[in-house]
């Protein structure tokens, strides 16, 4: 039976208190309050999509912005995922999904490369302005993706191809992302060792 795929992380700062915990072979059970309700539904879309245990608890100084909690929880929730994957032996590597939320449609593209990059276009003009349910700036979004592929070391594209409501738009981008990430997480018993020519991700 392989390892289990979990990992439990913690940060402290001046700005932030993280408590995260995460389980890759889950069932997609979310326990999530980070103090940004919003957020709270995006992590949440995230582990159900992904088929991803996620339980966080988290604290910031959100009466000066979200952002610092936000961006912090990301960085938090990469460093899991990398954790958690561990030599990456036996996963499927690529995912792709594309996901529609009414009139809002978004394409992602997972690679669990080991090398941090993410290509995230198509968002409307002002989309990063918007506060989304009055607290969640539109641009957090792109924030939080940056933080997860750069931690976990994931290869991300990410494409919005048609929206018009910031929350539709932003929570197809979390279930797109969740979406392909489940896939390339994936064990495939078709995959002996590390799927990677050069023996190692």
């Amino acid at each position: 039976m392989s390892e289990p795929r979990t990992a439990s992380l913690q940060r402290e700062t001046s700005e932030s208190s993280i408590e995260l915990s995460l389980d890759l072979d889950g069932t997609g059970v979310a326990d999530i309050q980070t103090s940004v309700p919003f957020y709270d539904h995006l992590l949440t879309a995230f582990a159900k999509h992904s088929l991803t245990d996620l339980r966080v608890r988290a604290k910031g100084d959100i009466e000066i912005d979200v952002h610092h909690t936000v961006e912090d929880i990301g960085i938090v929730l990469g460093k899991a995922i990398r954790q958690a994957l561990g030599d990456k032996a036996g996963i499927s590597r690529f995912g792709d999904a594309l996901v529609p939320l009414d009139e809002a449609l978004v394409q992602a593209v997972v690679d669990i490369s080991g090398r941090p990059y993410l290509v995230h276009t198509g968002e409307p003009a002002g989309f990063e302005f918007h506060l989304i349910g009055g607290h969640f700036t539109g641009s957090m979004v792109r924030h939080v993706f940056e933080a997860i592929t750069f931690n976990a070391g994931l290869t991300v594209h990410i494409t919005v191809l048609g929206g018009r409501d910031p929350h539709h738009i932003a929570e197809a981008e979390f279930k797109a992302f969740a979406r392909a990430f489940r896939q390339a997480k994936a064990l495939d018993p078709l995959v002996s060792g590390i799927p990677s020519t050069k023996g190692a991700l």
